[in-house]
C-alpha cells in the first residue's frame, strides 16, 4: 500500500533555554513542500541560512549531534529530528534564532506538543522508503557500540545500553511500531553523569542547564563542594540523592527511561540518513558518534543502490509510441529530435529510448576523434521526454510547445558513446498544474546510470 508524504497545516512556535548557550531560543516549525525532508534554518545570521538535516553536515557528536553547512552550525538536533519522525512528517522546515534548538525537559515531548497543534496533513506526494534486504551494520571497536540494521516489515527500533556503572546496570528499550513513539519514548528525558555534569560546570558548558532537563546519576560520592556548585549552578536550596541513585530533582518516568531516551537519540539520528527506513535497528551501547557514523554509512548505500537501480525494459516489445507518433506530439524534427520511442508513459512518469549511431550529426564536430555526446543533449533528450508527459495532459499537442524554466542538480556519470542504447526515464516531483511540469529525469545506458537531472519545462499554445 503506498503512503503519502506529511508535513504541518500551519506553522507553530516554542520559546526555551539552549542548554550549553544558556539564551532564550525561539523555535518555529513550518510547512514544507513534498521531497523538502527535514532542514533548519539561522534567521538570527545575515541570508538566513539553511541546513539541511542531512548527515553528510554531522561535524561533531559530543553532548549531541551537531551539524554544520558552510560554517554555520546547528547543535544538539536529535532530540527536534526524533519528534518529527515519531509524529510520522517528511517535511518540515526548522526556523531557528540561535545554533541550538531550546533544551525544554531533555525530551522530545513539547516539540511533540508543538507539532500536533500545528496539525499533520497529507501531501500529494508518495513517500520513499528504503526497505532492508540485507543486514547492514556498524561497530565502533573502541567503545564497542553497534548498530545493526536488518529486514523487517516496518520500522522497529531496540536500544540496549551498559555504561559500566552499577548505579545506571544494563537496560534496554524497544519501539515496535513508530506509532507508538508519542506515548511510550517523546517523554523519556537525557541523562548524565555527575562526573558529566562536575567537568561541564568547570567548563562553563552547561549555561543553560537546570535539574529540570536531565535525570543526573549520582555514579562518585557528592562532596560537599560539587553539592554547592550544584546548589549554585541550578539555583537549588537543597539537592539530595535518592535511593535509585538520582539526583532528587526528577521523578523516573520509567525504570529504563535511560534506555528509552538512547531509542529516542537513535531515531533523531538516523532521520539524518534523509529517507524513511524499512527495518529493524538494533543499536547496542548507542551514541551519537556511532549512530552518525552509521548513518553516513547507510546513505552512502541508499545513494548507490538507487545509482545502480537501473530499471530493466524488454526492447524487443513494439513501443507505446514509436518515433511518428512522437513527432505528432513533439515539435521536434530530426537532427535535434533525441527520442526514438516511447516505452511507458502514465499520468506520473515516462520511459523513453534512443539509440546513439555513429550518423549522429552532433558527432561531426564533438571530439571528432573521440565520439562523446554531448551532456547538454542528454539533458535535452531527457527534457524532451519531459515534454510527451507533459503534452500528454492536453487534447491537441500539436499546438504546443514547451519551454525549459529550470535545471538543478544536473550531473554527468558515464560517457555516452556512438553504439549505446539510452535509457529516459522521468517522474513528476509535484503535479502538473498550469502546464508546469516539475520531474526528476535519468539517463542510462549499458546498465549504469549516466546522467540526472531535475527539470522544470512549461508547455506553451503556439502564437
Amino acid at each position: 500500500m503506498s503512503k503519502k508524504q506529511k508535513t504541518i497545516k500551519q506553522q507553530v512556535s516554542l520559546s526555551g533555554v539552549g542548554l550549553h548557550t544558556g539564551n532564550t531560543v525561539t523555535m518555529t516549525f513550518k510547512p514544507a513542500p513534498a521531497n523538502h525532508g527535514f532542514a533548519f534554518s539561522r534567521v538570527d545570521l545575515e541570508g538566513i541560512p539553511t541546513i539541511e538535516a542531512r548527515a553528510e553536515y554531522v561535524v561533531n557528536t559530543q553532548r549531541g549531534t551537531n551539524l554544520e553547512k558552510n560554517g554555520v552550525q546547528i547543535q544538539t538536533s536529535e532530540h527536534v529530528l526524533a519528534a518529527a519522525v515519531g509524529l510520522d512528517i517528511d517535511n518540515l522546515l526548522i526556523e531557528i534564532n540561535a545554533s541550538e534548538p531550546p533544551i525544554m525537559d531533555g525530551s522530545s515531548k513539547y516539540f511533540i506538543e508543538a507539532l500536533e497543534k500545528a496539525g499533520i496533513e497529507e501531501q500529494e506526494v508518495e513517500i520513499e522508503e528504503y526497505v532492508v534486504k540485507e543486514i547492514i551494520s556498524y561497530k565502533d571497536d573502541v567503545s564497542g557500540s553497534e548498530i545493526i540494521l536488518m529486514p523487517s516489515n516496518k520500522y522497529q527500533v531496540t536500544t540496549m545500553v551498559d555504561f559500566g556503572t552499577k548505579i545506571l546496570g544494563t537496560q534496554n528499550a524497544t519501539l515496535e511500531t513508530m506509532v507508538d513513539f508519542k506515548d511510550e519514548i517523546a517523554d523519556a528525558r537525557t541523562f548524565s553523569f555527575l562526573h558529566e555534569i562536575e567537568m561541564l560546570l568547570e567548563n562553563d558548558l552547561i549555561k543553560g542547564g537546570d535539574l529540570n532537563n536531565a535525570i543526573v546519576y549520582v555514579d562518585k560520592e557528592l562532596s560537599e563542594n560539587t553539592m554547592q556548585k550544584l546548589k549554585k549552578a541550578f539555583n537549588k536550596d537543597d539537592i539530595a540523592v535518592k535511593s535509585n541513585g538520582i539526583l532528587d530533582n526528577l521523578t523516573l518516568h520509567w525504570a529504563n527511561e535511560a534506555a528509552r531516551h538512547k531509542l529516542l537519540d537513535v531515531i533523531g539520528d538516523l532521520a539524518l540518513v534523509g529517507t524513511r527506513i524499512r527495518g529493524k535497528v538494533i543499536a547496542n551501547k548507542p551514541g551519537h558518534l556511532v549512530n552518525t557514523l552509521f548513518a553516513k554509512k547507510l546513505a552512502k548505500i541508499i545513494k548507490q543502490e538507487k545509482r545502480n537501480n537501473v530499471p530493466k525494459y524488454d526492447l524487443d516489445l513494439p513501443p507505446l509510441l514509436d518515433i511518428h507518433q512522437i513527432m505528432d506530439i513533439l515539435p521536434h524534427r530530426p537532427p535535434f529530435l533525441l527520442v526514438d520511442r516511447i516505452i511507458e508513459l502514465s499520468d506520473k512518469h515516462v520511459v523513453g529510448m534512443k539509440n546513439v549511431t555513429m550518423n549522429e550529426d552532433f558527432f561531426v564536430g564533438h571530439f571528432p576523434g573521440s565520439p562523446v555526446m554531448p551532456g547538454v543533449l542528454q539533458v535535452e533528450a531527457m527534457a524532451q521526454c519531459g515534454g510527451i508527459l507533459v503534452l500528454s495532459t492536453v487534447p491537441d499537442p500539436e499546438n504546443y510547445l514547451t519551454y525549459f524554466m529550470k535545471m538543478d542538480n544536473v550531473k554527468f556519470k558515464q560517457k555516452v558513446l556512438p553504439g549505446d542504447t539510452l535509457i529516459f526515464k522521468a517522474e513528476l516531483i509535484t503535479p502538473i498544474r498550469r502546464g508546469i511540469c516539475h520531474m526528476q529525469a535519468y539517463a542510462y545506458a549499458n546498465g549504469k546510470l549516466v546522467a540526472e537531472a531535475e527539470l522544470m519545462a512549461q508547455i506553451a499554445k503556439k502564437k
